[in-house]
């Protein structure tokens, strides 16, 4: 008694078909696909894009070797630390 058989489901979809009419649905369901298209095309775009990207990019170098301008930096506040605190005179 509580399961739909066959008829009932005819009688919806011709329902369906009276409100919204074939062409309606099928530019709806092209619609809805050109959409997934689009969705996958653009996923495997980014897949390639990380890809080229990871190979392109120079490794990072160790988080606890600094070089450069980021030790230059860090040198320079430990030195103006050291230099600028005063120690009371007894």
């Amino acid at each position: 008694m509580g399961s739909f058989s066959i008829w009932h489901w005819l009688v919806v979809l011709l329902v369906v078909l009276l409100l919204f009419g074939g062409g309606k649905i099928s530019g709806l369901m092209g619609d809805l696909a050109k959409g997934i298209k689009s969705f996958k095309q653009n996923m495997k775009e980014d897949d390639d894009k990380d890809a080229s990207m990871a190979a392109d990019a120079p490794p990072a170098p160790p988080a606890g070797n600094l070089s450069g301008p980021a030790q230059q930096a860090r040198a320079a506040s430990t030195e103006q630390r050291t230099s600028t605190s005063s120690h009371p005179a007894a």
